[in-house]
């Protein structure tokens, strides 16, 4: 089993942030007698994930290669389960020092980085192998290195399945079935207008939020992967999934440019072969535990999961592509280069 390091007060936690990225000595003794300190370096990774989410192993085995690849001279503790804050905040705090590395869905960047909108739009891959021929693909690892000047750069990318509608009580087939509903999306412009294409009424909500608002009849329903039935315990107040799949949105591991500049070629190999390597592990996970949210979910929670025509969906949506083309030619791009891997 994985071990990770947890801050129990909030004093440890404090200081922890205002190190920022740390170094923490080593001292050795030489054969002289005289003593050579070798500093490690620390980093802080942040993200809003139970320990038990498939993502979080992945970060867990990032975190257990980076040390052993580096001989114990680069160290990454976890902060899982949103302690540090909403995707958005920790992103800041990215920003600002606070924090070296976060995981975060590609929907909370664009926001930071327009042209992560891309992986939001609806119905861009249409099959899991198209997906994933397109994160590894040439224009995606362009896209990682090239918001150096907004504070971080990407390290890699993690599947976060296809995401589907799931209501308290009502299925939803088509878009009529979504008029006068209130849906939780990501604080995502790309999620929010899709929602409004398709008729229903976008509520944008921190992840952590929405179990609380469907209990009490805030918002009607959500839109995610058939994880959060189970690992966000939803299946326990929506009963109804749809599965529409409209979206593929990765989940993408970001670095502080600042702490990344700060590295040797040597070290910068280091991580992002480690992070390439925690990918190819996840997707196994990943595999395996939608198959098990879904078993437990019809199990257990007595969640319905209903196969539905996509096409009604895909027509509504289809300008979003074509706008967003015309919007920014760097989207347009990855686009093009996206569908070409079909």
């Amino acid at each position: 089993m994985r071990k990770l390091l947890s801050f129990v007060t909030t004093g440890i936690l404090a200081a922890g942030l205002l190190a920022g990225c740390g170094n923490a000595a080593n001292n050795t003794a030489d054969g002289g007698g005289k003593e050579s300190e070798v500093k490690a370096k620390t980093f802080k990774l942040a993200h809003n994930m139970s320990e038990d989410h498939p993502v979080h192993k992945a970060l867990a085995d990032f975190a257990e290669k980076v040390e052993e690849n580096s001989d114990g001279q680069m160290k990454v503790e976890i902060f899982a389960n949103g302690v540090l804050g909403a995707e958005k905040e920790v992103l800041e705090q990215l920003q600002g020092g606070a924090v070296d590395m976060t995981k975060v869905s590609a929907a909370a960047l664009e926001s930071f980085a327009p042209e992560y909108a891309v992986f939001s739009l609806p119905y861009l891959f249409v099959s899991k192998d198209h997906f994933y021929k397109s994160m590894e693909s040439e224009a995606v690892q362009k896209l990682y290195g090239a918001n150096k000047d907004k504070g971080f750069v990407g390290l890699t990318y993690y599947d976060s399945g296809a995401r589907s509608f799931y209501t308290k009580d009502k299925v939803i087939k088509t878009p009529d079935d979504l008029k006068g509903l209130k849906i939780r999306v990501q604080d995502s412009p790309t999620a929010i207008e899709m929602i409004k294409l398709l008729g229903g009424n976008a509520t944008p909500m921190a992840y952590g939020e929405v179990y609380t608002a469907l209990q009490a009849g805030v918002i009607d329903g959500a839109e995610s992967n058939e994880t959060a039935l189970t690992t966000g315990k939803h299946g326990e107040v929506a009963k109804e999934f749809s599965i529409n799949e409209h979206t593929m949105i990765p989940d993408i591991l970001v670095m502080s440019a600042t702490t990344w500049n700060s590295l040797s070629e040597e070290q910068q190999k280091i991580l992002t072969d480690a992070a390439a390597a925690s990918t190819e592990y996840q997707k196994e996970l990943w595999n395996k535990a939608i198959d098990e949210a879904i078993t437990e979910a019809e199990s257990k929670m007595d969640v319905k999961f209903t196969e539905v025509d996509k096409e009604p969906f895909i027509e509504k949506v289809k300008p979003m592509h074509e706008e967003y083309s015309k919007k920014d030619p760097n989207i347009k791009e990855i686009i093009e280069a996206i569908e070409a891997l079909k």
